[in-house]
């Protein structure tokens, strides 16, 4: 194994800092900004929504990590998205920006921005920047300022999500850490999901969103929780090079390892997005193996952990294995139904539900046990080579409705 897993989130690489405060924008009782600050300029990457309709911090981010030489802080806010809100909500983006550039010393062209929350209100900018002055003062490299961090993100989400890894890259200890926040508004192609990830390596800016961009298409782009695509989605990739490491600028082995570790962290950020859907009960792994191709298992895995009927049918620990069949019949994806092999598998067992794409005499009391975890995979195996794919989603609950139907309130 080329890294291990270690504590701590955006924190935990070296030269990084946060703070968090509650600056009082839509919660009236908990923190709701955050700031990510590096002691020194990072090489950034970013990877952002496909909506057309595209939030004022995005558009900001995207300027940032495709047009600046560097990037230094990132300024967070929950509970309002800067979404549609026109010339006046970018000129937010600006205004943030160049309050943490003024307090902190560094170029506002290097102060990304991000935001999460309702749609179509102005942000309360008075609040954002004073919000940023209090917690420039507060810079913590500590992993429980980090965790602070993962929290005040939050806006439906029931638990914090952080992760980190150490891995070795030329003889010297790299660290990759991060922290994400979503729970509803999630479908692939980047989710209402927010994620910061923050690393020591020394990376060259084509690799390192060379990197990001290959592992987001199978760890956040395999997650759905809604079908929902956001207007906010950004994953931003910040490298200081305080690790010392030999500088990374082709693909060689550092290279190979560096995206493995990065692959790792953001897995488990998307599985821990998949695992906190708005009102579920279970996180839903759908795998699909013996594909020809990898577009092939894609397809068919992002079918079934979008299907409605699927989801319900996870929530009510029924093995209602025909949505499943039905759910890969229309996913535009070729194969032979009467070939798949189809199983259960949670910490209750595994169990065979289909096998040629015929029932088998399996026990509905033990496929209930199995369905009953909060962790439940599917597995759906095609027999037509050796390519697989996994999604990442969760179960459809009466809390969910009750959540969106007053989400404004």
């Amino acid at each position: 194994m080329s890294y291990r897993t270690t504590e701590g989130g955006v924190t935990a690489a070296k030269g990084f800092q946060s703070a968090s405060t509650a600056a009082g924008i839509k919660y009236k009782d908990r923190p709701d900004m955050a700031l990510i600050y590096s002691q020194v300029p990072c090489t950034a990457a970013g990877t952002f929504t496909t909506n057309i309709v595209k939030a004022a911090p995005v558009r900001w981010d995207q300027d940032i990590v495709y047009n600046k030489p560097a990037a230094q802080a990132v300024v967070i806010n929950a509970g309002i998205a800067n979404a549609c809100t026109g010339t006046e909500g970018y000129g937010y983006c600006k205004d943030t920006a160049d309050a943490a550039g003024d307090i902190l010393g560094i170029p506002a062209d290097s102060v990304l921005v991000a935001s999460t929350g309702v749609i179509g209100i102005q942000l309360p900018i008075d609040r954002i920047k004073a919000g940023v002055k209090t917690m420039a003062g507060e810079l913590d490299g500590s992993l429980e300022s980090g965790t602070r961090a993962a929290r005040a993100i939050m806006t439906t989400d029931t638990e914090k999500k952080e992760t980190a890894v150490l891995v070795e890259l030329g003889g010297k200890t790299v660290t990759i850490g991060g922290m994400c926040k979503g729970s509803g508004m999630i479908h692939p192609n980047m989710c209402t999901m927010l994620a910061f990830v923050t690393t020591d390596a020394d990376i060259s800016k084509e690799m390192l969103q060379q990197a990001l961009s290959e592992v987001v298409e199978d760890t956040y782009n395999m997650v759905s929780v809604d079908g929902d695509t956001s207007t906010n989605d950004t994953v931003l990739l910040l490298a200081n090079g305080m690790a010392g490491n030999p500088k990374i600028t082709e693909k060689n082995q550092d290279y190979e390892d560096f995206k493995t570790a990065l692959y790792q962290v953001n897995r488990t950020l998307a599985r821990k997005i998949a695992g906190d859907g708005e009102g579920c009960t279970a996180l839903f792994e759908v795998k699909i193996t013996g594909a020809q191709t990898r577009e092939q298992a894609v397809t068919l895995a992002k079918s079934v952990i979008t299907s409605n009927l699927t989801k319900a049918a996870i929530f009510g620990h029924d093995a209602n294995w025909g949505r499943i069949l039905c759910a890969m019949g229309y996913s535009g994806a070729g194969f032979d139904p009467e070939k798949v092999d189809l199983f259960f598998e949670s910490r209750a067992g595994k169990l065979k539900i289909i096998e040629n794409g015929v029932a088998t005499d399996y026990s509905e009391e033990e496929a209930t046990k199995i369905l009953s975890e909060p962790e439940v995979t599917a597995t759906a195996d095609i027999k037509m080579g050796s390519a697989q794919a996994t999604a990442w989603g969760c179960d459809l609950t009466f809390d969910y409705v009750k959540i969106n139907a007053d989400y404004r309130s």
